[in-house]
């Protein structure tokens, strides 16, 4: 739903435009991926942190990828996501879908003010916060030096019918897109052994 409500309610995806998923290697970001080039994207980049499961998105439909380290320890490394991403900018982003936020994220608007031509819009759509960084430094010359459109998607930013429509939007996606996640396949009778497990592979629980 997640991956749907940004890409075609909030952003309006047209046909060759190109999107960027920023935290790519998470399930919605890996749905998002996927829809994307479903609905039409010229080019899907995929960021995110795990560089092995960055690759296998290429299997998925992201042409390009980019991994980055961020926080202290790494601390060149929000210089080098920049500029990488400054350099994709350059070729031309339509659509940024974002499942992170925090310094990620504000890399990106930074390398949008730098790497965009003058008043080339960059739908800029907020969906998660997996980083846990809630707030973001937002420097007022970034929004100054370009036309992004920042905007969010979830609850109360679209109708709940359209959200609902979303979610049956992507079940009828998903052979037609041969939607792919990573899933284990255990037993209800295991749900409390499970249930703290990692939110990857998502869990299927059988009955009987």
């Amino acid at each position: 739903m997640s991956a749907w409500a940004a890409l075609v309610e909030r952003a309006h995806l047209q046909p060759g435009e190109t999107v960027l998923v920023n935290g790519a290697t998470g399930t919605a970001g890996r749905i998002a991926v996927q829809l994307a080039k479903y609905l039409g994207a010229g080019k899907v980049i995929a960021t995110g942190r795990n560089e092995a499961e960055l690759e296998e998105m290429k299997a998925l439909g992201a042409d390009t990828v980019i991994a980055f380290s961020l926080g202290t320890l790494h601390p060149s490394g929000g210089k080098r996501y920049e500029e990488a991403l400054t350099e994709e900018f350059g070729k031309g982003v339509d659509v940024v879908i974002d499942y992170l936020w925090g310094k990620s994220a504000r890399a990106i608007i930074a390398a949008i003010a730098k790497g965009v031509e003058d008043a080339n819009p960059v739908r800029f759509v907020h969906v998660g916060g997996a980083s846990g960084e809630e707030s973001i430094d937002l420097p007022g010359a970034g929004l100054r030096s370009s036309s992004i459109v920042l905007m969010g998607s979830g609850a109360k930013s679209l109708p709940m019918a359209a959200l609902l429509n979303a979610v049956k939007s992507t079940f009828a996606a998903v052979g037609p897109a041969n939607l792919q996640i990573e899933t284990k396949t255990v037993p209800l009778s295991e749900v409390e052994r499970q249930w703290n497990a990692p939110g990857k592979p998502r869990l299927v629980f059988t009955l009987g």
